[in-house]
């Protein structure tokens, strides 16, 4: 036993003797080679000496022992635990290609040492992969055994089946080799490629096509092996190895296509034929083809950018190269889909193609205006898709419709969704299911940008109108609802535009409430076609919309439409004073229940019979009307316009407040008081001549503190520009200081002439004397004023 023991410590201290001068060898020839590098040396002699150097480096470093020597080491767990921690040697990969094309040699000598060398070079590489070592070390029945080499009778024949069988090396080499070193192998071997001799060449691509028929999974770097397939084929090579560097690109793409598709995406637009053919070899892998689809989806997410560029003060607009993947995706596509082993996966994938192509026309079409770029890649794509997808009478009809040529225009686009999705569903396409499933999806979510929100609704609600009878389902009314409030207006539009629609069937919505609020809450939008579009879609509802749930929202409505009638936009005062009129038409057996709300849009109704907009003046008078008959108070004949005076219009409707409604004087007033500092003449004016007539018939109903507030808002007009709005003022003011006056007196003066104006009411004449008519004698007014 202690011999044993001795043995072993001796063999030890052997080895590592030997690792020691070996190691110690390499660093002291390094140390020559920088010594000479440095040297005054002649270059030709010093240049020999490096290379015997590098030579007898290289030998030490891959000294290959004798087949016995090798064997004697793995006997004991020590030896073999000394394989596993060993020094994984970086050129082993390209070696093996070369020795891998050696063991092709025609020369029989050769070829038998090659294949020797390989078989130890197999070896070593088994020794470096510990995972291939464990699973092999299972196979053998004696326990305890870590012997990886084949058995003797292996041994023998293992270096012969090397010799020119290409699938034995490739089989081999793929099995034992770790991927980085496979790497290498291919790698080393694609660099052969090129050789000019033709032989090798095509020895070589014969091994790396046999290496990537079962093992390209193990192989990295995928992105360059693509990048210098792509320069080879560019260059002038043979028809059997275009084909063999193809199948190539094929087997590479059966395991890593997201690599393979984003490399060649990254080859300028438009692509070149070498290209094209290599789109070609990667969509030839049908097994494949999910990921391939994947990846360019993923891709055409992204959209096209152009960059600005200035020559001699000029603005010039370029396409950003670094930014023009998915214009080639695009372009790949229509390469792609009309490979037979893609229809499947076409099928597959339809609605998320059929959207991404929509919105990339959309990207292009603008970025063409900038570029000049006439290429529409995207439309060309999504014809293809269309034709490969069984919808070639789509395509077809688009054609007579001249859709395809203008989708190059940006302000048509919307219309050419709307046609596209129109012509789909006037087809009955088949895919009509996934799609409305994708698109709700993606209305949902969200689309990854605002401008893609446009067009999914576009054709969404297109669908929606061809294959679904309204009221639409909830899930679909919900999404209505929550665009009706989007930032985008041109969202809001579509979708008020979609609910306008559906008024024949408005009283069949369950959720009827909530999606009125949403109309109203629209009302607050800043963009001033959102509120025109949502104040006649309103409309448009409440005509059909039944009387029980219609007076439960009235006052709600009609508060809504109240700060709308002194908007900026003309268009948008008309429309709400219009509307509120016929709110209190429609609801006029609900008189007492709106009586406040009437009363709070009174003042504006008044003050805009001076609006400047012909249109607005007239949807006064229709709604002052209206609402003026529910007070019992008939202006019909006065707002006529060959007898209409504004002074008249007013001075009538305050004495009849003052008989029947005096409780709302005082806010009238304050309602009034707003509009003395609006920057129109026309308002300033009017209601100066509105608050002295209500302070007039209703001063006694004033408290001091608002005589006050009055008083001093007044003071500020008397000094307004205009000159018939200061001598109005002087009229007004003197008003107020009088009833300011009457204030001050004692309370018993003060409760006695509250008391007589209740019991005696006098009717005011003008005090302006703004805008009458000559002739009264005519008029219910001067009837009785005569």
């Amino acid at each position: 036993m202690g011999l044993i023991q001795e043995s072993d410590i001796a063999t030890e201290a052997q080895t590592a003797a030997g690792l020691w001068d070996a190691y110690a060898g390499l660093l002291s020839n390094q140390a020559m080679i920088l010594a000479m590098n440095s040297s005054f040396v002649d270059p030709l002699l010093q240049y020999e000496t490096q290379l015997k150097i590098v030579e007898l480096s290289f030998k030490m470093a891959f000294a290959i022992p004798s087949l016995d020597k090798v064997k004697e080491i793995g006997k004991n767990e020590d030896d073999q635990e000394d394989l596993e921690t060993s020094v994984d040697v970086p050129c082993l990969g390209a070696l093996a290609a070369e020795l891998s094309l050696l063991c092709c040699h025609a020369d029989p000598s050769i070829t038998q040492q090659a294949s020797l060398g390989m078989y130890h070079l197999l070896c070593i590489a088994k020794c470096q992969n510990a995972d291939t070592a464990k699973i092999k070390s299972t196979k053998y029945n004696k326990p305890g055994s870590h012997c990886f080499l084949p058995s003797p009778s292996d041994t023998e024949f293992l270096p012969k089946i090397l010799q020119r069988d290409k699938s034995k090396i490739a089989q081999s080499v793929g099995q034992t080799l770790l991927p980085r070193l496979l790497t290498d192998f291919v790698w080393s071997l694609l660099m052969r490629l090129s050789a000019p001799d033709k032989t090798t060449a095509s020895e070589a691509a014969t091994i790396v096509k046999l290496t990537l028929e079962y093992y390209a999974h193990k192989v990295t770097m995928v992105s360059k092996i693509v990048d210098v397939i792509y320069k080879q084929l560019c260059g002038n090579v043979s028809p059997i190895l275009k084909q063999v560097m193809l199948r190539v690109i094929t087997l590479l793409t059966r395991t890593s296509p997201k690599k393979v598709i984003f490399q060649l995406m990254d080859y300028p637009v438009p692509a070149d034929n070498t290209l094209i053919l290599m789109w070609q070899a990667a969509g030839s892998e049908s097994s494949a083809a999910p990921l391939v689809l994947k990846t360019i989806l993923l891709i055409l997410k992204e959209k096209p950018e152009a960059t600005e560029e200035r020559i001699m003060g000029r603005r010039y607009f370029s396409l950003d190269t670094t930014n023009m993947m998915s214009m080639a995706a695009s372009q790949a596509l229509c390469t792609l889909l009309t490979i037979h082993s893609y229809k499947k996966a076409v099928a597959q994938f339809f609605p998320q193609l059929l959207m991404a192509l929509i919105f990339q026309l959309f990207y292009t079409s603008n970025l063409r205006l900038m570029t000049e770029d006439r290429t529409i890649y995207a439309r060309d794509a999504l014809r293809t898709l269309l034709n490969c997808s069984g919808l070639q009478q789509v395509d077809i009809a688009l054609k007579r419709k001249n859709c395809w040529n203008q989708f190059s225009q940006p302000l048509f686009h919307p219309h050419g969704v709307y046609l596209v999705a129109k012509t789909l569903s006037d087809y009955n396409f088949p895919q009509f299911p996934d799609t409305l499933h994708y698109l709700y999806q993606l209305s949902v979510k969200g689309p990854r940008r605002s401008e893609d929100k446009v067009t999914t609704i576009i054709f969404l609600i297109e669908l929606l109108n061809n294959f679904f009878k309204d009221p639409l389902p909830e899930e679909f009314l919900a999404l209505l609802r929550n665009w009706v409030n989007d930032s985008d207006p041109a969202v809001s539009k579509l979708s008020l535009q979609k609910i306008a629609s559906m008024a024949p069937v408005i009283n069949e919505i369950e959720n009827v409430c909530s999606l009125l609020i949403s109309i109203l809450d629209a009302f607050l939008s800043q963009d001033k076609t959102v509120v025109i579009r949502a104040l006649m879609t309103l409309r448009t509802l409440l005509d059909k919309l039944d009387k029980v749930t219609y007076s439960s929202l009235c006052t709600r409505i009609a508060c809504s439409y109240c700060p709308l009638m002194y908007h900026s936009n003309g268009g948008i005062r008309t429309m709400a004073i219009r509307h509120f009129g016929e709110l209190v038409r429609d609801m006029s057996q609900y008189t007492e229940m709106l009586n406040d709300v009437v009363f709070g849009g009174l003042v504006p109704l008044i003050l805009f019979l001076e609006d400047t907009e012909a249109r607005v003046v007239k949807a006064c008078k229709y709604t002052l009307e209206i609402c003026t008959s529910e007070f019992k108070c008939s202006t019909s004949y006065l707002l006529k316009d060959e007898h209409y005076s504004f002074e008249q219009t007013v001075l009538n409707i305050c004495n009849n407040l003052l008989i029947s409604h005096q409780k709302y004087i005082t806010d009238l007033i304050s309602d009034t008081l707003g509009f003395l500092r609006s920057s129109r003449t026309y308002l300033r004016r009017g209601s100066v001549i509105l608050i002295g007539y209500l302070a007039k018939l209703g001063g006694h109903l004033l408290h001091r503190d608002e005589i006050e507030v009055m008083l001093e808002a007044i003071g500020r007009v008397l000094w307004d520009e205009d000159p018939v709005i200061r001598e109005f003022a002087e009229i007004t003011n003197k008003i107020f200081t009088e009833i300011a006056h009457s204030v001050t007196s004692s309370n018993i003066k003060r409760s006695f002439r509250r008391l007589f104006n209740l019991i005696y009411i006098k009717k005011l004449k003008p005090l302006y004397n703004y805008d009458l008519p000559k002739d009264l004698t005519g008029s219910p007014m001067g009837i009785k004023e005569t």
